[in-house]
């Protein structure tokens, strides 16, 4: 690249605006183009110079390294392609390459940010657990037990031997990130030797092998709160896998599920069971005792006359609210049973009322054949 002024180049003044050099450019490119010059060696090097000014000059950051650093930001640790170091002291001594530049101007906005990379906490965990619903309706305190990687008591989860440390990486001179060019712009990216920490374990610890973590079995209180439903979350802040050499432990998640029930079915906080009665029951009304999940009873009256299918609904009887107040309902469906097996008498009996009905005891079948016969003539 030319080492006169970019300014001068293009004929330009410092302070004059992008329409100015924009012009001052175009006006100077026509002149000197390849085209019009055929041959011209002093010609074609002319045409690359103000074009180099100009993609110096026509980026605000880019113009704003050039008049502070001048060649500089555009000469240093542009050279070569693949991964590299920085070819100075990094971001606290002498730049590698523009980004360096960038970053020191415009506070690390360029190729993804400066410095060495945070310690990558340890990754959430999730544990599946399957209650009744006896203990989704009451709550309850229990205990697991997993196998999650914990800090390493060896070395303290530092991941280096002990009495032993770290020297500064010798690949990205400690900065945990390496730069490769590609075209005009310098693509930023952690450094495959550190791993964007900028050091590396001189002696690693045999325990666990410098990760600064191992697998253990750990044992945790659970506290289970009433009205968890399949599907509910529970966080443990920091019970989750360790971070590596002594980076912030993860999460721990448990999933709810909650076991088939033989009585109730569960829609939110809505109980909901089917219930059969005899058809005497059915017909000159009673009374049955449903079990609560809290061990009290719900005492449920049957208007004579029900018919099956009749929902009842019980309110408060369902299951309590998640983290709030109350309870939702319990819904009972009747199915009215015709009885099976019939004893002389009770046949008998039936028999005798069979010989008395009139039709009024049961509408909805009387109106049925009504039907029948207003449609068929029957």
């Amino acid at each position: 690249m030319s080492s006169t002024d970019f300014y001068e180049l293009l004929g330009v003044s410092r302070d004059a605006d992008e329409k100015a050099i924009k012009s001052a450019y175009r006006k100077l490119a026509m002149q000197y183009h390849p085209d019009r010059n055929p041959g011209d060696a002093e010609a074609e090097a002319k045409f690359k110079a103000v074009g180099g000014a100009y993609e110096a000059l026509k980026d605000p950051q880019k113009r704003a390294a050039y008049d502070r650093f001048g060649h500089e930001a555009f000469e240093q640790g542009m050279g070569g392609g693949g991964a590299s170091g920085f070819g100075g002291r990094g971001p606290q001594g002498d730049f590698g390459d523009i980004g360096d530049i960038f970053e020191t101007i415009f506070g690390g906005g360029f190729g993804g940010g400066g410095g060495r990379q945070q310690a990558r906490r340890g990754a959430d965990l999730r544990y599946d657990m399957e209650i009744g619903l006896e203990d989704a309706f009451s709550g309850k305190e229990t205990q697991i037990e997993i196998e999650v990687s914990q800090s390493c008591d060896t070395c303290d989860g530092s991941g280096a031997e002990p009495g032993t440390g770290t020297r500064g990486c010798n690949l990205c001179n400690g900065y945990g990130k390496v730069r490769a060019k590609q075209g005009f712009f310098v693509v930023e990216r952690p450094c495959p030797t550190c791993h964007g920490r900028g050091e590396v374990i001189e002696d690693p610890c045999r325990e666990c092998r410098g990760e600064g973590r191992v697998d253990k079995a750990q044992a945790l209180d659970v506290e289970i709160p009433p009205g968890v439903d399949t599907g509910t979350r529970i966080r443990l802040s920091g019970k989750g896998e360790a971070g590596p050499r002594g980076a912030p432990p993860g999460d721990l998640y448990i999933f709810i599920h909650i076991k088939e029930h033989s009585v109730f079915e569960r829609e939110g906080t809505t109980l909901l069971t089917r219930v059969p009665i005899s058809f005497t029951t059915a017909a000159l009304g009673g009374c049955v005792n449903i079990p609560d999940l809290d061990g009290s009873t719900n005492n449920i009256d049957i208007p004579a006359g029900i018919q099956s299918g009749k929902q009842l609904r019980v309110r408060g009887g369902g299951m309590p609210v998640l983290q709030g107040r109350g309870r939702g309902d319990m819904v009972v469906e009747i199915a009215v049973e015709t009885p099976t097996k019939l004893t002389k008498d009770q046949k008998e009996i039936l028999e005798q009322f069979r010989e008395t009905e009139t039709g009024e005891e049961c509408p909805e079948s009387r109106g049925f054949f009504d039907k029948l016969k207003d449609a068929f003539g029957a």
